[in-house]
């Protein structure tokens, strides 16, 4: 069952270029992404530094993981702790602690995805990164907003540490970091896949694809309201926002 519905919104969410599957670690490891929703935009970046080398982060720091379609964002603690937003179910189904700290398993991931709900938790930089080369604050030459203090940065993160509510377009990770560090929640990857919708909606030649797909379940199904009404009212919603 679990299989079916991952293969199942894995197929929908490529139509707005999304991999559900890399959101998913390596199966024999800790889950630590959740789904951004396209590659990020094209920006001035230093190589990632390898998570396992040492480290000069300080308290306040934002970190990022780049991952093969999204990236991953967190908050650096200090004392090798990082806060990051990661969608979970478990916190929902128990209040054991220690159960919850444990490694997030492929279905608590995929579970907290779909009831939308998510834990800001705090983990270890080797486990927040695991094994991917990590970016330091390299959002702060794409963000207009300057940074706050680094100090004000972690305790708005510590404050946050819990459940909390999960969204793929208004409330994943990249909006954690980015009201921790710069005052105002937003993620530049839903904002490019909402830039990439509108450019959807506007092309008028949908219209018509859609409108050719309609008589052609209306061929093969039959004439029926069910039918009908979509045939009809899709390409006319497209038209009027195009």
């Amino acid at each position: 069952m679990l299989d079916t519905l991952t293969f199942l919104l894995e197929k929908l969410f490529l139509l707005a270029n999304i991999k559900l599957s890399s959101l998913l670690p390596p199966l024999r490891g800790r889950e630590h992404g959740d789904a951004p929703l396209t590659r990020r935009c094209e920006r001035d970046e230093s190589p990632p530094q390898p998570a396992g080398a040492p480290q000069r982060f300080q308290r306040g720091d934002l970190l990022e993981v780049p991952r093969t379609l999204f990236t991953h964002f967190g908050i650096y603690l200090g004392d090798n702790r990082v806060a990051h937003l990661i969608p979970d179910i478990l916190p929902v189904l128990t209040a054991d602690s220690k159960q919850i700290q444990e490694m997030v398993t492929n279905t608590r991931l995929l579970l907290g995805v779909l009831s939308k709900r998510a834990s800001i938790r705090v983990d270890s930089v080797e486990d927040f990164a695991y094994g991917a080369g990590i970016l330091l604050n390299a959002m702060d030459r794409a963000v207009r907003r300057s940074p706050l203090t680094g100090e004000e940065v972690a305790r708005r993160a510590e404050r946050l540490v819990g459940t909390v509510s999960y969204s793929l377009l208004w409330n994943n990770c990249e909006h954690f970091v980015t009201y921790c560090r710069y005052g105002t929640a937003q993620s530049l990857q839903t904002d490019q896949f909402c830039e990439w919708l509108k450019s959807l909606i506007r092309d008028q030649r949908n219209v018509l694809l859609t409108a050719l797909l309609g008589l052609l379940s209306m061929a093969c199904l039959g004439v029926s309201s069910s039918t009908a009404l979509p045939t009809l009212l899709i390409p006319f919603t497209l038209w009027m926002a195009s």
